[in-house]
């Protein structure tokens, strides 16, 4: 009777209680990085290959503390970007509100795992060998069993703790957070057609998922990360894993090369421009910014009200498309209070449309290029004069 009340106690491993807590917060991490690295980067987007060694690991450590089937993730996931803020996005706070994303994140991704539909349409080139088709799939829900009986023979009552931990933990970080907050609240480095955001630019908690603008933006990219100051700490591990031979890329985010200004944007500018459009455009939204404070400063001097101009300051860099009808009036009245960023507001939407435009052709587009630069250079404005000349000098 004692030796049972002592394992109750203190379980097999005898650990104090934050020995327990660090135990619990690595295995945690050691499932969210299985997440974003298989699960997300691997098997949904294709963004590297794993060694069949690291990819069976995380297979089976998902079986064991999600009971997580691969085919269901990332046909989801799938349909997540192929309709994304759509009515058929299984999960979008646009469409079903934050609050229900949140809260009941888990219940809608458990809602699509039903849909055959979407498993047939999406779920092509997942795991089908005879452990998943016997055991992982069959049997998803041994492994979270398996779990329970080892977190309980570790730790004796305490492992029931850790054992609600680890089951609660991903559909909060990932239904919850990543789907939700991911696409609602945080800042954003790139237009991406979509309302994702960026959580934090330190992808630590959530393993890089935190980087969800960026991810979008480059979906296929195995790093998340784009600015000097940004950490993606799954692509920390991917790094590691490449040095070992578990692991090989095959896309991260491009990179914009200059070099000499061309004497005029040729079609190897305008090829650069469709390839870099992204980064070239926030490069373009900070310009916009520089131009939004160069006239605070001259309404300043003239003592002009500059209050309907600040009213429209976080929408004048983006699509129209995004922009909320309530927001669209103070629009139209900043632009018409201000030349500068009317003008600025106008030549981005026809920049915009070189690379959406599908009726013109290339030699067209880079006649269209070429004019747009040379408007650009003589408008008088600094910001576009600036845009323009790195334009020119943007390689493919």
């Amino acid at each position: 009777m004692n030796a049972l009340l002592d394992w109750a106690s203190n379980g097999f491993w005898g650990l104090s209680a934050w020995q327990i807590v660090l135990f619990t917060l690595v295995v945690t991490h050691i499932t969210m990085i299985s997440v974003t690295v298989f699960l997300h980067r691997h098997q949904a987007h294709r963004a590297l290959d794993l060694h069949p060694i690291a990819s069976h690991f995380f297979r089976f450590w998902l079986w064991l503390t999600t009971g997580q089937v691969t085919k269901e993730w990332a046909s989801i996931h799938r349909k997540h970007h192929a309709k994304c803020e759509q009515p058929d996005d299984p999960h979008s706070p646009h469409v079903y509100g934050i609050k229900t994303v949140l809260l009941q994140g888990y219940e809608l991704y458990r809602k699509e795992a039903q849909n055959q539909d979407t498993l047939k349409r999406y779920g092509h080139g997942t795991p089908d060998d005879w452990m998943e088709r016997h055991l992982y799939t069959r049997f998803s829900f041994a492994g979270v069993v398996a779990m329970l009986l080892i977190d309980l023979a570790l730790f004796g009552a305490a492992g029931l703790a850790v054992w609600a931990v680890q089951m609660v933990w991903t559909p909060v970080m990932a239904a919850g957070i990543v789907n939700g907050a991911a696409h609602y609240w945080g800042y954003r480095n790139f237009e991406a057609p979509d309302a994702s955001t960026n959580i934090s630019p330190w992808g630590i908690l959530i393993a890089g998922e935190e980087l969800h603008n960026n991810h979008h933006t480059y979906p296929t990219s195995a790093k998340l990360s784009v600015k000097p100051y940004e950490f993606d700490i799954g692509w920390m591990y991917i790094s590691l894993m490449r040095r070992l031979g578990l692991a090989t890329v095959k896309k991260t985010p491009p990179r914009l090369a200059l070099g000499a200004v061309r004497p005029v944007a040729d079609e190897q500018t305008l090829e650069a421009l469709i390839q870099n459009r992204f980064e070239l455009m926030a490069g373009y939204a900070k310009g916009m910014r520089q131009a939004f404070n160069d006239e605070l400063v001259a309404l300043k001097a003239r003592r002009a009200d500059a209050t309907v101009i600040r009213a429209a300051q976080a929408w004048l860099h983006r699509d129209a498309e995004k922009i909320p009808a309530a927001i669209a009036p103070q629009l139209v009245l900043a632009r018409a209070a201000s030349p500068v960023l009317d003008k600025m507001v106008v030549m981005r939407e026809e920049l915009r449309q070189m690379w959406l435009n599908r009726s013109h052709t290339r030699e067209q587009l880079t006649a269209d290029l070429q004019l747009w630069c040379q408007r650009a250079e003589s408008s008088g404005i600094a910001a576009l004069q600036e845009f323009s000349l790195k334009l020119r000098a943007a390689n493919a």
